[in-house]
């Protein structure tokens, strides 16, 4: 497996972007990927019981595994926006349709921004003439941009292997910076691949790779309204992959790489982020005693000042342990810090403090805890919290 160059794109599919000025600085707001067939499509929602309007039509569509096109816009979620927010949802989707000649179930929204806000669809439909005229394989750099909300650098991902003799490319370009924790985040992300591959396999791959990375991840622990993760695969390589072939275990690696590679960089653009954590617990007696355990420390305030403020305080974490429901016995805890031993049966192990604090000074830093009451583990990215988290929320509407 390779990476390669995102403006090289995937044949078969075409990227655009452009400025219709729904965002308040007048960045790049409008977004479109095309497929020239009909693709095999599946994708994940945001649990939060607040869908916003693009999700809820999004959510219909892809139940029916087909799509051709992906429009985004950015700068504003159209979330808690009624029927009228439906309705916005619905124009915009018909006017791409009618203009690329398709079907409007084969066009998916998405949308991010500020919540509670009209979305201005006239702006969006007046910039569709351009953004067809403008698509082509190597804007995938332009569309990655145009999806932004209070990232500071786009997140892109494209990699390709040789099986049974052609190339197949899967390409991974997401969002998010804020409003980070499962199940998913205030996130976007599009995996696009030249596969053939039917939609049921294709959502079973998705779900399961979407545990193992963007549902493993968490900036503030505050769930969105308009989290969505959509896989389009065209068939177009004209390699088939099935559940049972040899074909079958280099795809799902391929795209295992692009989903975790693309949650790791959503945490490590966290608002604010100065440091990039990795929470393993280990020796869990269940999976979801060890997910239990990792995501309460990741979530803690208290634990991601501490580390912001390069405080090594381990009884925060141990308490976070505590709380998380997770079985366990305090007094069998272990924890290291990178490879330094900290904690042991639940007390502090003397005479590591001096290099446990220079730990605490790097930018990543890798917290091992071992609960000693099974065989199960899960490792959490989280990042610390710092003054720029607040300085970027608190005035994130103005």
């Amino acid at each position: 497996m390779q990476k390669y160059p995102i403006r090289q794109g995937i044949p078969g599919f075409k990227f655009a972007a452009l400025q219709a000025g729904i965002k308040k600085d007048n960045g790049l707001d409008v977004g479109l990927i095309i497929s020239d067939r009909p693709c095999a499509v599946a994708g994940v929602v945001t649990r939060n019981s607040v869908k916003a309007a693009p999700v809820l039509d999004c959510s219909k569509k892809i139940n029916r595994g087909v799509a051709r096109a992906i429009l985004v816009n950015s700068g504003n979620a159209n979330a808690c926006t009624g029927e009228k927010g439906l309705q916005a949802t619905d124009s915009t989707c018909a006017a791409l349709a009618t203009q690329l000649d398709i079907k409007k179930q084969w066009v998916l929204p998405c949308s991010t921004g500020v919540i509670g806000v009209p979305l201005p669809e006239g702006k969006i439909i007046d910039a569709l003439p351009d953004l067809i005229t403008a698509a082509t394989s190597s804007q995938a750099a332009g569309f990655a941009e145009s999806i932004l909300t209070t990232d500071t650098c786009t997140k892109t991902i494209s990699v390709r292997e040789k099986i049974n003799g052609h190339y197949v490319h899967v390409c991974g370009i997401a969002k998010g910076s804020g409003m980070i924790m499962p199940n998913m985040a205030t996130m976007l992300a599009f995996i696009i691949t030249d596969a053939d591959i039917d939609a049921s396999l294709l959502r079973t791959m998705l779900r399961e790779e979407n545990e193992l990375s963007f549902n493993r991840i968490c900036v503030d622990g505050d769930m969105s309204t308009n989290d969505t993760v959509l896989a389009m695969a065209s068939g177009k390589s004209g390699i088939s992959i099935k559940r049972n072939s040899k074909r079958y275990a280099p795809f799902r690696a391929m795209l295992r790489r692009v989903m975790q590679e693309l949650a790791l960089m959503i945490v490590k653009d966290g608002e604010g982020a100065t440091k990039l954590l990795r929470i393993n617990v280990s020796s869990a007696r269940t999976d979801a005693d060890a997910k239990k355990a990792a995501m309460q420390v990741a979530r803690s305030c208290l634990v991601k000042t501490a580390f912001f403020g390069e405080d090594f305080n381990w009884g925060r974490i141990i308490a976070a342990v505590g709380q998380s429901g997770a079985a366990c016995k305090p007094e069998r805890i272990s924890m290291h810090f990178n490879t330094i031993l900290a904690v042991c049966d639940g007390q502090a192990v003397p005479g590591n403090q001096k290099r446990l604090a220079q730990i605490m000074k790097k930018k990543e830093i890798k917290i091992n805890i071992d609960l000693a009451n099974g065989t199960k583990s899960c490792e959490v990215l989280t990042c610390d919290l710092s003054y720029d988290y607040i300085k970027i929320n608190a005035d994130y509407t103005t």
